[in-house]
């Protein structure tokens, strides 16, 4: 197995996507590997692409400007992690910055790459499809949690604070 090949295997393992050596294969020749900087951008907020990123190795911070070249971080990407997934879908302008915090290894996809499997491969095709579904719904419930939680803590319902 390729470099590559690992990485993505490794990466989709992370997801929980059970992913064979031919399907390694396959998507090998689709995704790109690359090599973040500490505080190297990936992608700004605004802007629109059709990249899906899956962080590989290190840590990946999400930031909103707050404006004269400050910004806030609002989370930290790790292993396993996926960005950029609406922009990657629907053409969707990124909410936020994605900065390397350390030296990070991610992997990408175009859209028109997966798109060019979906004839010859298509059952590939949807469990990467379903892997992005699974890892958007996980951020949304991670949301509203949260959105719970801080509610319970403003209003002090529930007892717990």
């Amino acid at each position: 197995m390729s470099k590559i090949e690992e990485t993505i295997f490794k990466s989709m393992t992370l997801l929980g996507e059970d992913l064979s050596k031919q399907d390694c294969d396959m998507l090998a020749s689709a995704f790109r590997l690359r090599d973040l900087m500490a505080g190297e951008v990936l992608l700004r907020e605004g802007e629109v692409d059709d990249t899906l990123s899956i962080v590989v190795e290190g840590e990946m911070s999400v930031t909103r400007d707050v404006g004269d070249g400050e910004y806030v971080i609002l989370h930290h990407l790790k292993p396993g992690d996926i960005s950029g997934a609406m922009g990657f879908i629907d053409g969707t302008s990124h909410s936020a910055t994605l900065r390397a915090y350390r030296n990070t290894k991610v992997i990408t996809l175009h859209r028109a790459d997966l798109e060019n499997m979906i004839d010859p491969h298509p059952q590939l095709v949807y469990r990467v499809m379903r892997m992005i579904v699974r890892s958007v719904h996980a951020t949304v419930l991670r949301m509203n949690r949260q959105f719970v939680e801080m509610s319970n803590y403003i209003s002090k319902e529930h007892g717990r604070y």
